[in-house]
């Protein structure tokens, strides 16, 4: 019988190469170069992904890899946030290890998925723009990986890739693409589903838009619900899963990016409870001083009232807390099965969420609440050298995922991935990432201890100090006692700018460019509105259910 929660054991790192390519230089110790190998025969290569493919090993372990959307670092209540309920993360990290120095380098949407995919950093995998419509680098996937080696791969949720039926590697997948449309794709398979309950076209009749923060109560029937949907279709891939061949599931969830529409009954939750609040530093209290790129931003501290902030972070919560209680059915449907103590299962985000912090909202700044993720993950039960409730310290970013996973399930990692698995004693010194090109671009260096934020329109450093202030509310660039940090990490930064960053350096020193518009606050408030969605007659057909509520 299968045990929750699992007793953990491990055997010893897969991978053991000499070197690591990625931002950062490494140590390492030295590590066996072979591994015990578990029962069975290893899973030849099979680039067509046979399901009579011979050699399979049924012992290999299962992996669940779970994302979820805007999931800032510490929304975990085990790693002490103060107000979010999360039992099931809470009660992974008890069994399992909780990477607390996890970032995102491009903290925005798809440049973090390509990532997540593909084991890649920006410079090889192509994006730190955004770019919607280019299509995934012709690179081994994660889920490509694993199919050749044997796995039947499935996934379900949001993949936000290009074209949107692209597969990248998958057996099949189940995609919500937050209804865009505007790249061909008619219906996502959330949209036929509630096609198919009679409520074509009505999953934004709470009128809360993709991009702002407005909160408006779920107004379907509960079963229709994206985080639902999600849990109960990749529950279903499980149950039909072909036994002779373990599984790489991924569960992709898009809140609690939003609109912010949670379930009346979790938003209930957060009404009783204090709700901790934005945080300000002496660099972000006036709005007016900000670097260009922050002033430009569409969204800042004046467009929410207090009140309106407040709610904001209980829609929030309200949405990663159904998140948390969603993924227990898929344990549940795991131990049922018997394949829970035969499961990884690893839990992350593209990218964080201001949230009010700084006065700054959503991604693709390189602060704290927006581009430090979670990272965590509860081996099999046979993988005791793991450890158990361990805080693992280390520098670590979103294409670690897939060689660490690789290593786990004694896959070979391809010569392409540039992450670094985290099974073994490998870490990295520093981290680099930025995101935009020409328009508000923005870089960064994270060391073990400080962290330096380059503005180059306007030519801003910022220093912060995250031993002693995690939330980058004291900048200490300029001040004489840490001049010489601040001259090593912009030695760093120069050392890893590429393309038309080589502009802003001029004699080995950061030169920039002129602030566009010296003064200037936010764009126009309509902004706001970019992302709105409406009912969609016209691509979703006629809605037989229209609701009351609007």
């Amino acid at each position: 019988m299968e045990s929750w929660p699992p007793s953990l054991s491990r055997a010893s790192p897969a991978r053991c190469s000499n070197t690591f390519t990625g931002y950062g230089a490494t140590t390492r110790k030295p590590c066996s170069s072979k591994r015990p190998s578990r029962t069975g025969t290893a899973a030849k290569h099979n680039p067509s992904g046979d399901s009579h493919n011979e050699g399979i090993d049924v012992a290999r372990p299962n992996v669940l890899l779970i994302c979820a959307d805007h999931w800032f670092g510490d929304l975990i209540g085990a790693l002490g946030h103060p107000t979010i309920l999360t039992p099931t993360l809470d009660h992974i990290i008890g069994n399992g290890i909780a990477y607390t120095n996890a970032y995102a380098p491009t903290p925005t949407c798809i440049p973090a998925r390509r990532e997540l995919m593909t084991g890649t950093h920006a410079r090889t995998h192509g994006d730190r723009v955004f770019n919607e419509t280019l299509p995934m680098p012709n690179l081994p996937t994660m889920a490509q990986t694993f199919r050749d080696n044997g796995y039947q791969a499935y996934g379900v949720g949001k993949l936000h890739v290009y074209p949107q039926r692209d597969r990248i590697g998958f057996d099949d997948v189940l995609l919500l693409d937050e209804g865009r449309h505007q790249f061909g794709m008619s219906k996502d398979d959330y949209e036929l589903f509630l096609q198919d309950e009679g409520y074509a076209g009505q999953e934004y009749g709470h009128g809360a838009s993709n991009n702002d923060y407005m909160v408006s109560p779920w107004h379907l029937p509960e079963h229709l619900h994206q985080t639902n949907w999600t849990v109960r279709e990749m529950s279903k891939f499980i149950a039909r899963r072909d036994p002779r061949k373990p599984g790489f599931w991924y569960m992709s969830f898009s809140p609690p990016h939003p609109p912010l529409a949670p379930l009346s009954a979790y938003l209930d939750m957060y009404r009783d409870i204090e709700i901790d609040e934005p945080y300000y530093g002496d660099w972000s209290d006036d709005p007016n001083a900000w670097p260009y790129a922050l002033r430009a931003r569409p969204v800042g501290r004046d467009t929410y009232s207090p009140d309106a902030l407040k709610r904001a972070r209980q829609g929030f919560y309200a949405q990663a807390t159904h998140i948390d209680h969603q993924i227990r059915l898929v344990i549940g449907l795991l131990r049922e099965e018997n394949l829970l103590d035969n499961t990884v299962i690893a839990f992350t985000s593209d990218h964080g969420d201001m949230l009010g912090n700084h006065g700054l909202f959503a991604k693709s700044v390189m602060y704290e609440n927006s581009a430090k993720i979670p990272m965590v993950l509860m081996p099999p039960a046979d993988r005791d050298d793991l450890g158990r409730n361990v805080h693992d310290d280390r520098l670590s970013v979103q294409a670690d995922v897939f060689p660490t996973l690789a290593d786990i399930c004694d896959i070979p990692i391809p010569d392409t991935v540039q992450g670094l698995s985290l099974v073994g004693d490998e870490k990295r010194d520093y981290i680099f990432g930025g995101h935009g090109e020409e328009d508000r671009p923005t870089r960064m260096v994270r060391d073990t201890r400080y962290k330096l934020v380059y503005y180059p329109q306007g030519n801003v450093t910022q220093l912060f100090d995250l031993h002693d202030d995690p939330r980058e509310t004291r900048d200490i660039s300029g001040d004489p006692e840490h001049a010489y940090i601040e001259a090593r990490l912009t030695d760093l930064l120069i050392e890893n700018m590429y393309g038309g960053d080589v502009e802003w350096v001029d004699d080995g020193k950061l030169v920039g460019t002129p602030d566009p518009n010296p003064g200037s606050t936010h764009p126009a408030p309509n902004k706001s509105f970019g992302n709105q969605r409406g009912y969609r007659f016209g691509h979703s057909g006629p809605a037989t259910n229209m609701p009351s509520r609007m």
